[in-house]
């Protein structure tokens, strides 16, 4: 079942890595006492992820800070070595969080999970964006497969 707007997100386990290597961090960290603009997405270094949706967080970073936003966290299906190069690659310097989901704990637990093994790629994240509060759900958006229209830094600017 999909996690839903006034609902606690879930208790799970990710990575991040750090300058000493990949270090474990839980949602409990990430979620509790901040208001936290978090998206996921299918994967690290992909067209649309690399193109559009992690540089739209990264330039809007500032403005959704100054709406209110204390921390930005990108969800991604994969390891943490993958999730720091990919930040080292786009420039994300500490502007958003990058989370490994690397066995898709978080995701299958919120519901957001796709199964992408027609592709080759496994069970991977849907592409969605949220606004978490203090642990609650308090807004949220999923994209259909395949398309990018309602989960953009933008889009949740405009939300706010």
């Amino acid at each position: 079942m999909t996690i839903n707007v006034g609902d606690k997100i879930p208790a799970a386990d990710m990575n991040i890595m750090t300058a000493d290597g990949p270090g474990g961090i839980s949602s409990d960290d990430i979620f509790t006492g901040k208001k936290v603009a978090v998206f996921g997405l299918p994967g690290a270094f992909t067209r649309t992820c690399s193109a559009r949706h992690l540089p739209g967080f990264v330039d809007n970073a500032e403005a959704l800070k100054a709406k209110g936003i204390d921390a930005i966290v990108c969800i991604s299906v994969n390891d943490a070595f993958v999730m720091g190069a990919w930040a080292k690659a786009q420039g994300v310097g500490d502007s958003v969080l990058m989370v490994a989901d690397g066995s898709a704990k978080f995701v299958k637990a919120a519901g957001l999970e796709a199964d992408m093994s027609a592709k080759g790629f496994g069970v991977r994240s849907q592409r969605y964006s949220m606004i978490v509060e203090d642990g609650t759900v308090t807004s949220l958006n999923i994209d259909e497969p395949g398309t990018f229209e309602k989960t953009s830094a933008e889009v949740m600017l405009g939300a706010l």
